[in-house]
């Protein structure tokens, strides 16, 4: 097999750090604003907007299924990918947005949670729409260090760094 090339090296680094490590720590945010224990109550409680949610095709049909289980199995965080936990956080919880919305790349100055969030979002997103499995190290080195610096926040410190 040959070696990958440091560009390729580099695609794939970060494909593992936004599929692997960065959902880890969106979900210490989520299971902050929903607590593991709640989380049934929650959704529960939200139904109706959800429902909202799910024929504005924010929430698609895979995901309903893993917010509303078939008795005896019940709702588990650890079940939801990034899009689906930052559709839950920002649709459902008081979380601040970034200066321009969750949709754009904030700047590098604001560090709320709604910001990490949109950035993890945001970067996975860029990711997904390379046509090539490619990334560029001035590129890379940027957007890593964008992402571990969320993720480490959130990971290591998440009430201190946000409260």
């Amino acid at each position: 097999m040959a070696s990958l090339s440091q560009v390729e090296e580099n695609y794939v680094r970060m494909s593992l750090l936004l599929t692997g490590i960065s959902p880890r720590a969106a979900r210490v945010l989520f299971d902050h604003e929903f607590h593991p224990s709640r989380l049934y109550s929650s959704l529960k409680k939200a139904y109706n907007k959800l429902m909202d949610l799910k024929k504005k095709h924010v929430i698609n049909e895979l995901q309903w299924n893993l917010l509303f289980t078939r008795f005896p199995d019940v709702p588990d965080s650890k079940t939801f990918d990034v899009t689906l936990m930052i559709a839950l956080l920002r649709n459902l919880t008081t979380l601040s947005p970034p200066l321009r919305g969750f949709d754009c790349l904030p700047s590098t100055t604001e560090t709320t949670p709604g910001a990490d969030l949109a950035r993890i979002k945001y970067y996975r997103n860029y990711m997904a729409h390379l046509n090539d499995v490619k990334l560029d190290s001035v590129v890379f080195n940027t957007n890593w260090n964008d992402i571990t610096n969320v993720c480490s926040a959130i990971q290591l410190c998440p009430l201190l760094v946000y409260h």
